[in-house]
């Protein structure tokens, strides 16, 4: 399929009655279509692995194609100033976290970034780097505990924001370190009861969320059996 081809299937799947309810739950309605992600799956297997292809749908600025973009995108071919152009484009919580999830966590320059976009003021490009870390807590199966532990200084450091997209983010990375394995369960316990004496809103929210699920009995049960 070639760019236009692409975005012509894109309208016809669109559900517009959708994009409202979209925009009840904090996604951008600009420039959607209301395409759920079932479909730009189905869509991204016919289309297969294409990096150039990627980079022209992306430019498009519609919501769906940049989605799409990160889904048949060869993260190999990705460098580090396609993800800092992409990033400064988001502009919708839910392509952030596609983006992250399909394809930047999958780059070599995945951890770079966290630390990079961690310190950045732009909400979106912030709430990226702590989308990162919770991608990576769950799928990158090779990671020694002390690079998580690293990280969950950035979180602590964090965790002050009080706008919604980051505070969510840094919650969710801060519960998936945690729900890593025992060791990092203990330490993201611990880091969040120094989170929750932090004077804002925000940190005490982020600690009382995760220690109600990091403390469960249904987590702590799933990581002792894990060690069996």
């Amino acid at each position: 399929m070639e760019r236009l081809e692409i975005l012509k299937k894109l309208k016809s799947l669109g559900n517009y009655k959708a994009v409202e309810g979209m925009a009840r739950f904090g996604i951008n309605p600009k420039n959607t279509y209301g395409v759920p992600i079932p479909k730009l799956r189905k869509l991204a297997k016919e289309i297969g692995e294409d990096h150039k292809l990627a980079e022209e749908i992306w430019n498009s600025g519609i919501h769906e194609a940049r989605i799409l973009a990160s889904m048949i995108d060869e993260p190999e071919l990705v460098d580090k100033k396609q993800m800092n152009n992409w990033v400064k484009d988001f502009d919708s919580w839910d392509v952030c976290d596609q983006v992250c999830d399909n394809l930047f966590q999958k780059t070599k320059f995945a951890y770079q970034k966290i630390y990079e976009w961690s310190s950045k003021k732009e909400e979106f490009v912030k709430r990226a780097a702590f989308t990162l870390i919770a991608c990576l807590s769950v799928h990158d199966k090779t990671a020694e505990d002390k690079v998580f532990l690293k990280l969950l200084s950035v979180v602590k450091r964090e965790s002050r924001d009080e706008r919604n997209f980051v505070k969510k983010a840094v919650n969710w990375a801060l519960r998936n370190i945690g729900k890593r394995n025992l060791v990092l369960n203990k330490e993201a316990i611990e880091f969040s009861r120094e989170i929750q004496k932090l004077d804002t809103k925000s940190a005490k929210w982020i600690a009382a969320d995760a220690l109600r699920e990091l403390t469960s009995e249904s987590v702590q049960k799933r990581l002792r059996k894990s060690i069996w």
